[in-house]
């Protein structure tokens, strides 16, 4: 029930596009620009490509949605966008991309959407199928980093947040039980980003994660 809702909120923001035509991803649009594409058949059998544009240096979170390359839908982050027999799924994050999934109508069988050549993701899952043992390793490590920093940050925000009167009266103080000298803290804060740019252009996410990435940015 509360994915249906979900999913019928994010399909009411969906607006008509403007059906211009898709701009090609060049390599120094890795840091500003993700684009996923995947192929589907309509109700007649004829395949098109969809893809999805984010540009993150779009402040109203907008994406676009493309058929056969032009434009056919726009909305703001989160969204889901209609396709035949399904939806897909879009959302972004303070890091990236953290959700790009084909949703068939029912539920089950999701597929990740493919990122074009020359995008981080890309770029990323080249090195995941060249070096699959390293590959591994570093998101365990990225998933330990953002851990560590969960630990260490959330009693902080909470010391912060009952510090403030109105929150003090109702409920209270707290004391972190943490105190960590400075050079500490901004190395977990840097590690804490290059994991959270790891889990992203992995498209791997976790709510519990988010939160770490949420204190972060």
């Amino acid at each position: 029930m509360w994915r249906a809702w979900r999913r019928e909120r994010q399909l009411a923001k969906v607006k008509p596009g403007d059906g211009s035509a898709l701009k090609p991803h060049r390599l120094w649009h890795i840091p500003t620009r993700s684009v996923f594409r995947i192929e589907l058949p309509d109700e007649d059998g004829v395949e098109h490509e969809y893809s999805v544009d984010v540009d993150y240096f779009d402040w109203d979170d907008t994406t676009r949605f493309y058929r056969d390359g032009r434009e056919q839908f726009v909305a703001e982050s989160p969204a889901a966008f209609p396709v035949p027999g399904g939806v897909v799924e879009v959302a972004t994050g303070t890091f990236g991309v953290t959700r790009m999934h084909h949703v068939p109508d029912g539920g089950g069988g999701e597929q990740v959407l493919r990122p074009v050549r020359n995008s981080g993701e890309y770029w990323r899952a080249v090195a995941g199928h060249r070096y699959p043992r390293l590959s591994r390793w570093v998101g365990r490590v990225a998933i330990a980093v953002l851990a560590v920093g969960l630990v260490f940050f959330v009693p902080q925000l909470l010391e912060l947040v009952t510090s403030w009167d109105v929150v003090a009266e109702r409920v209270g103080t707290f004391t972190s039980p943490f105190s960590l000298p400075g050079w500490l803290s901004t190395t977990l804060f840097v590690a804490g980003i290059a994991a959270s740019l790891e889990r992203a252009l992995s498209l791997r996410n976790h709510w519990l994660l988010d939160l770490d990435t949420w204190l972060l940015g």
